[in-house]
């Protein structure tokens, strides 16, 4: 019968910083590791855990995945940039007015730059896409998720804009997409 313990090697500098981290926050080495494992964040760190544990903490067992796309992804920040956060909600939750002013009473930053949420519901299977999910299955990257459904979509995007089924069109310095003809 295992005793629920077990002794890990790692690096002395890695035991010394979590060692640190845990006396910073004022617990237990055991306690400090026990959180960070239990967080929702995982092994993402600086803003992006902040961006996970907030949403974790708002919306409970309804987040289902959190992406952040756009230029920053794509590393071409321009001046003024901000970072777009796709914040994917089961469909218990209401994509509302309300959601975006319970997000902007307490702005977040990510690297000096504002964090703009995007409140979606992940699409059905065979539903027609929008173009921000086309935009995100190019140049997202998955902070967090329930399983692997959003890589999983995304995925199947990737697979769609590959084939040709979904095409990349621009009017007016505006990029859209449309599903081919």
């Amino acid at each position: 019968m295992p005793s629920g313990r077990f002794v890990l090697r790692i690096d002395p500098g890695l035991h010394a910083a979590l060692r640190e981290a845990a006396r910073e926050a004022g617990v237990s080495l055991n306690e400090y590791c026990l959180r960070k494992l239990a967080s929702p964040a995982g092994d993402v760190a600086g803003p992006a855990a902040e961006a996970v544990e907030r949403a974790a903490a708002t919306f409970g067992d309804s987040l289902v995945g959190i992406v952040v796309y756009g230029s920053w992804a794509r590393d071409e920040l321009a001046e003024g940039s901000d970072l777009d956060l796709l914040v994917i909600l089961d469909r218990r939750v209401a994509i509302a007015r309300e959601l975006y002013h319970t997000w902007d009473a307490s702005p977040m930053r990510w690297e000096a730059r504002p964090v703009e949420p995007h409140f979606v519901h992940l699409p059905r299977r065979g539903a027609r896409v929008s173009s921000t999910w086309a935009e995100v299955a190019l140049d997202g990257i998955v902070l967090f998720e329930r399983g692997v459904v959003v890589s999983r979509f995304l995925v199947d995007l990737r697979r769609r804009i590959v084939a040709g089924e979904l095409v990349r069109r621009r009017i007016h310095g505006q990029t859209y997409w449309v599903e081919a003809a």
